[in-house]
C-alpha cells in the first residue's frame, strides 16, 4: 500500500488516497501513519529477506 500511494500521492495527495482507501485487507492507514512509515527503520525481518532475496 505504501508503494501505491508513493505512485500517486503528486496527482492526488496522501490525504486524500489515504481517507479514499479506508480499510483494507492488509489493515487501516492513515496519512499519519504513512508518513511514520516513511521515517521508521526497516525491520530485522525485513533487512533479512532482502539478503535472502539477493542470495537466491
Amino acid at each position: 500500500m505504501i508503494a501505491f500511494i508513493d505512485m500517486h500521492r503528486e496527482q492526488f495527495g496522501v490525504e486524500a488516497i489515504c481517507r479514499i482507501l479506508g480499510a483494507t485487507e492488509c489493515g487501516f492507514i492513515t496519512s499519519r501513519g504513512y508518513r511514520a512509515s516513511k521515517v521508521r527503520p526497516a525491520s530485522a525481518r525485513s533487512v533479512r529477506d532482502e539478503i535472502l532475496v539477493e542470495v537466491a
